[in-house]
């Protein structure tokens, strides 16, 4: 099994406990830090040879369906990912998982280098995305697992929370936008109740970021790197938030930029989001690969770089500010994400543009983002009459509620979707 995922988001740790819980021991191998091991990987790739290395190695017996082998950081030894298809094919009755926060980018680059031999087990593996925690994730840590539970309900009836209730979960959406969902950032809010503690993790999560950009990348491709993800938040501050390339560097094309942006989605740093220019099943098919937003993975990220002060944020108030609604729109990004839906938007021309639009079955759903509790919209309605739409999803501050065929969500039940 390979697990993906950005930096931070957990692999290491969740693969540990899978050893704990379900194992009887596990080995961990950090393929980053251990040349030693990367160095015998280089020279042989047999399963059976590889079991008595590691034996050896870390002096601990390694049982076939007993003992899991948990190999870290996979994309820095790609012999060791293509040893996969081996333990698959010759040893299936050995446990191993693989976690990697930069195999798409490793692999990309292989593929560019035109090696012979692709590192990738095709058909040999199963994969796992890993994301940040979610608002769900963040009740539940928070001690708030009845309350996750009463938003579900809710959800599935379209019956409004109490009013206290409500107010609760919008009060902790709003933290949630502070913290985010890097478990460092969640544990350390848990454990002191400081918002401001939390942000300062996201400070060192930006600093690994910008290591992995240095050392994954080119000098002129880190460069190139940094100045897309660093302008996210002023793309975002835009009317429209189209990703505009001229905003990064004066007269910048996709050729000059794409590569970057390649990286920074293959790592897990950012969203993309695509534009579909037809409201019609497939979405894929009809999508401009030209018209794309970029969301960051994490919202508490985008938070802590755009420099949004906390306590406008957390304000007991039904309006942001102009920013607010990207916030807003980053959230439910990443919330869409994390539920497997493909991210795409539309828009017709200059004239309406629907903020996010899935596929839910054979339907096609429009979601409207509303940071607030102003609700009127008139790209929704355009879509929902040109498209002949079933239903559509309103997000606001507004609680549970039906208008029409238009389903009114409270930003908070966002993980629902």
């Amino acid at each position: 099994m390979i697990l993906n995922g950005a930096r931070q988001v957990g692999k290491s740790y969740i693969l540990e406990e899978l050893g704990k819980s379900e194992f009887d021991d596990f080995i961990r191998i950090d393929l980053e830090r251990s040349d030693s091991v990367r160095s015998f990987f280089n020279s042989d790739i047999e399963p059976a040879h590889i079991i008595q290395y590691l034996e050896a190695a870390y002096n601990k017996r390694i049982l076939a369906g007993r003992t899991l082998v948990v190999l870290d950081e996979i994309q820095s030894c790609r012999r060791a990912l293509l040893s996969l298809k081996s333990f698959c094919e010759d040893a299936p009755q050995y446990h191993i998982a693989a976690a990697g926060s930069l195999l798409g980018v490793a692999l990309a680059q292989e593929k560019d280098e035109m090696t012979q031999e692709l590192s990738y087990p095709v058909g040999k593996v199963s994969e796992l995305q890993m994301f940040p925690m979610d608002f769900e994730e963040f009740l539940w840590a928070n001690g708030k697992k009845i309350l996750a539970v009463q938003i579900r309900q809710c959800y599935s009836s379209n019956e409004a929370l109490p009013s206290a209730i409500h107010d609760l979960a919008v009060a902790l959406y709003k933290q949630y936008l502070v913290v985010g969902g890097m478990p460092a950032a969640v544990q350390e809010f848990v454990e002191t109740s400081s918002l401001i503690a939390a942000a300062d993790l996201q400070g060192t999560v930006a600093e690994e970021y910008s290591k992995d950009m240095s050392k994954y990348a080119d000098a002129a491709t880190s460069v190139r790197i940094r100045a897309c993800y660093n302008s996210i938040p002023a793309q975002l501050a835009k009317e429209n938030r189209k990703f505009q390339y001229r905003m990064v560097k004066s007269g910048a094309t996709s050729s000059y930029f794409g590569e970057a942006i390649n990286w920074l989605e293959q790592s897990g740093v950012v969203l993309k989001c695509s534009k579909t220019e037809q409201g019609s099943i497939p979405l894929k098919a009809y999508t401009d690969l030209s018209d794309f937003k970029l969301y960051m993975s994490d919202i508490g990220m985008l938070t802590k770089t755009s420099g949004m002060p906390i306590q406008m944020i957390v304000a007991p108030s039904n309006e942001f500010s102009t920013f607010g609604g990207a916030i807003a729109e980053n959230y439910v990004a990443q919330a869409l994400a994390s539920n497997g839906h493909p991210l795409y938007y539309w828009r017709n021309g200059n004239t309406a543009e629907v903020d996010f639009v899935i596929q839910q079955d054979d339907n096609v759903v429009p979601i409207e983002v509303k940071s607030g509790i102003r609700v009127q919209s008139k790209s929704l309605n355009i879509f929902i009459k040109g498209y002949s739409c079933k239903t559509a999803i309103r997000l606001s501050l507004r609680n549970f509620g039906c208008d029409g065929i238009i389903k009114s969500v409270p930003l908070y039940a966002a993980f629902c979707i």
